[in-house]
């Protein structure tokens, strides 16, 4: 017989499942309301997506109620099996079929189109800064796929997978491109309502999303993808024209070019079993320890991101002894796979939660999910470890700088590392706040420095660079508080350290 004391612990313990369970039947008709509410105010042309996106929000929702602490037991976590992350160079070994042109029009390439450019200070879609000669991220996608059109004489098509943030500028701007060799296509991803932290209830009034509106409602992350593609249509239309694969990657990423040799490896498996998801990884250096990881759970090939991390664990996660790689974002999926799992409900990614402060100071959160994290619902997964150059993405000034140096050229859209650099990796950057907004940034510049011999660059404060400046090894440039700094036009810093008002010492 149990003691009585394990008896009443026994007790409490169901009461306060109970109890829980009540407070979570209760969050959630209280959140149906307010959903019902919200799509009661939806004009009729609108009403059957406002219904779609409620809908996916509110099984969102529940996940979210259901799921306690970290997402994973750390002691499940397991180093992948060898052969299920390869190395790149043994997929290019395998060199190319002649028939290249008939893999290429199985292929669709879709970017991520649904960010802002409010982090680097722009107005509109990210995708239409200015990243090279005037070309934005989009001119270079473009640019990238018309000359493998040309090049093949295939039928590769773009698909954008936009937000309603994007999607009005990013329509205009694609007339530009009503001539070029690439079908370009788009779809949107869901609309969901930001929820008040501390009531757990939607913001959002109605289904307006101008005005004050437009913090109510939020583009719930790239996991999206699968759903709003599917419910596009445009999915099957593409299985219809005979596609078999898309290659998604952030439109960001300018190193994320599509390639042949992961392709024809997908299409043609050494083992005549093909892989239904492949994620293309690179190594970690210490920029990346954030970044998520690839493990073995359960049998399955996992993405691991920090924020599932228990906090006791964040630390080995990080270690780049450890988990040596990242996830780039770069993924290869096939189409026929995304229906079969959609159509039963069965893509499983693990929920982030977003936690927010408004303008007002409303702390809000945004339930979001990743599209890598989908890798463990596909069958025959693989990691591709590819070389640090397929990831490059534009998430800075400092980042911007480099990808519009002399330390890359540009050939047909794509970006490859200068031959003239002695060593593949490239320098660190980082400019001070007073760079943060592309227009300051552009200011303080009146040509682009050489930066080929260039190891690490900081910029703190008020610096301007005059014309034809080049910047070798190691350079520091500090200006303090009300000063500032001018390095003239023509001016060679290798190993300087630069500080106050123009000292310039060697480093």
């Amino acid at each position: 017989m149990s003691s009585p004391v394990s008896a009443i612990k026994a007790m409490s313990q169901a009461g306060t499942s109970q109890f829980q369970e009540v407070i979570r039947q209760e969050l959630e008709y209280s959140m149906k309301v307010e959903l019902d509410k919200i799509l009661a105010t939806a004009p009729s042309n609108e009403l059957e997506h406002t219904k779609k996106d409620l809908e996916g929000f509110k099984k969102l929702f529940h996940r979210f109620l259901q799921e306690k602490g970290p997402s994973v037991d750390w002691g499940k976590i397991q180093r992948p099996p060898e052969d299920s992350i390869q190395p790149y160079e043994k997929i290019k070994a395998r060199g190319l079929p002649d028939n290249i042109a008939s893999v290429l029009n199985k292929l669709v390439v879709v970017k991520l189109n649904g960010g802002l450019g409010t982090s680097m200070g722009c107005k509109g879609p990210k995708s239409l800064i200015g990243v090279r000669n005037e070309n934005t991220f989009l001119d270079l996608t473009v640019q990238q796929i018309e000359h493998l059109n040309k090049s093949y004489n295939t039928d590769v098509p773009l698909v954008l997978m936009n937000s309603f943030n994007t999607d009005d500028d990013t329509k205009k701007i694609l007339q530009k491109y009503s001539h070029s060799r690439v079908k370009i296509y788009t779809f949107n991803q869901s609309r969901y309502p930001r929820i008040n932290k501390e009531t757990l209830l939607p913001i959002a009034k109605g289904v307006s999303c101008s005005g004050e509106n437009t913090e109510c409602w939020y583009p719930p992350g790239h996991g999206d993808i699968y759903a709003s593609f599917y419910n596009s249509g445009l999915l099957d239309n593409l299985i219809g024209e005979g596609k078999e694969y898309i290659f998604v990657s952030n439109i960001d990423n300018l190193g994320a070019t599509v390639d042949l040799y992961i392709l024809n490896h997908l299409m043609n498996p050494p083992n005549g079993k093909r892989c239904e998801f492949v994620m293309e990884v690179t190594n970690k250096t210490r920029a990346d320890v954030k970044g998520g990881t690839l493990t073995q759970y359960e049998n399955k090939l996992r993405l691991v991101e920090i924020a599932q991390v228990p906090k006791a664990h964040v630390d080995e996660f990080k270690s780049v002894s450890k988990f040596k790689i990242f996830n780039t974002n770069n993924l290869w999926i096939a189409l026929s796979a995304i229906k079969r799992l959609q159509e039963k409900n069965a893509i499983d990614m693990e929920i982030i939660v977003n936690p927010k402060t408004l303008d007002g100071g409303l702390n809000i959160i945004q339930l979001e999910t990743a599209v890598g994290a989908a890798i463990k619902s596909f069958e025959n997964s693989l990691g591709i470890n590819v070389p640090r150059s397929r990831f490059l993405p534009v998430k800075t000034t400092s980042d911007l700088l480099l990808v519009m140096s002399n330390l890359y050229s540009l050939n047909a859209g794509s970006l490859t590392m200068s031959e003239k650099r002695e060593f593949p990796t490239v320098p660190l950057v980082k400019l001070g706040s007073s760079f943060t907004k592309v227009q300051d940034y552009l200011r303080r510049f009146e040509s682009i420095p050489d930066m080929l011999e260039l190891d690490h660059l900081t910029v703190s404060g008020d610096v301007t660079f005059g014309k034809n400046v080049s910047l070798k090894g190691t350079v520091i440039i500090i200006a303090n508080h009300g000063d500032r700094i001018d390095i003239p036009a023509g001016a060679l810093l290798e190993n300087k350290i630069v500080s106050g008002n123009l000292r310039i010492l060697d480093h």
